[in-house]
């Protein structure tokens, strides 16, 4: 599993805009074109895992060690696929609210050419992600329609500190993931290479985030910052739970009321979340957006 590094404090961040111009010099020199790079041809190899099986919501339980191989190969591709199209509706979120940010911004400056330049690379990462998911042959999930209905009034609304602190838990649980994927020969090539591109790109935008999210909450009040640490943790339940849709299991030809019942009570799927997030808590801990209030929701999403 891979380790949390600890993040910079706020203190260490080079002036402002020069960030934002490391960004785009780093994007120029190391971008991805998921077109080509993926090897898009190749028929699916079902020998193969979608994501690495210990993040299988079902790893470790007694479904699991009852389950064949191939039925573990086959519930990890459609998880991984469910991933990928969690990944796609909030990408989608994002552009709209870093467009929304930087609308009557200046244009010239480094911090929104740079904005312009991530919302690129998720429109690509969304692309990747699609096709990814229709190889796999899985369906197109997609979030209940409570969280749907959710993130439509929040991409309308979130702002500041919201906004990019919410961007940052999504990309932060997403990455943790996906970098020990992209190292497990034991998943399918093509979804290795997806990995490989979106953790290699998503970092640019993580310190965005953290950038962004500490500018923000630079001039923000008790009131305002206890408000919005609420509004982070509601934000970053629902699209944590929001990741494994219910319908892999029957996907995966699995009984989907006792899977579901397993995945749920599945301790080591919750360390999994827990461990891997240590860093990304120390950060919003770091910022005073750890309240009691946004804690009820930190722990029912299993990330603190």
């Amino acid at each position: 599993m891979a380790s949390s590094t600890v993040r910079p404090s706020a203190q260490d961040d080079p002036p402002e805009g020069d960030i934002a111009r490391r960004l785009l010099h780093s994007a120029a020199v190391l971008a991805y074109d998921p077109a080509t790079e993926v090897d898009w041809e190749t028929p699916l190899d079902r020998g193969y895992h979608g994501a690495s099986p210990e993040w299988s919501t079902l790893y470790g339980t007694a479904y699991w060690r009852e389950m064949t191989e191939e039925q573990r190969k086959e519930l990890t591709r459609q998880e991984a696929a469910s991933v990928a199209s969690t990944g796609i509706w909030f990408e989608m979120i994002l552009q709209q609210m870093v467009l929304r940010d930087v609308y009557a911004k200046d244009p010239t400056s480094a911090e929104v050419q740079w904005a312009l330049t991530e919302i690129a690379e998720e429109c690509r990462h969304s692309i990747m992600f699609a096709r990814g998911a229709e190889k796999l042959g899985a369906p197109p999930y997609r979030p209940h329609r409570f969280a749907t209905e959710m993130g439509r009034v929040f991409k309308s609304v979130a702002f500041g500190e919201a906004a990019y602190a919410a961007i940052l838990v999504a990309e932060e649980v997403l990455d943790v993931m996906q970098r020990d994927w992209m190292r497990d020969e034991r998943v399918v090539p093509f979804v290795r290479t997806i990995n490989n591109i979106h953790v290699v790109e998503e970092s640019r935008h993580m310190k965005f985030a953290r950038e962004q999210t500490r500018k923000h909450l630079a001039g923000a009040g008790r009131v305002r910052r206890r408000f919005n640490a609420l509004v982070i943790a509601i934000a970053s339940y629902v699209i944590v739970t929001s990741m494994v849709n219910r319908e892999v299991y029957a996907n995966a030809g699995l009984d989907e009321k006792r899977a579901l019942a397993e995945a749920k009570a599945n301790e080591h799927h919750k360390s999994m979340l827990r461990s891997s997030c240590a860093g990304l808590m120390e950060f919003l801990a770091s910022c005073g957006l750890l309240t009691k209030p946004a804690l009820v929701f930190y722990k029912r999403a299993h990330l603190i």
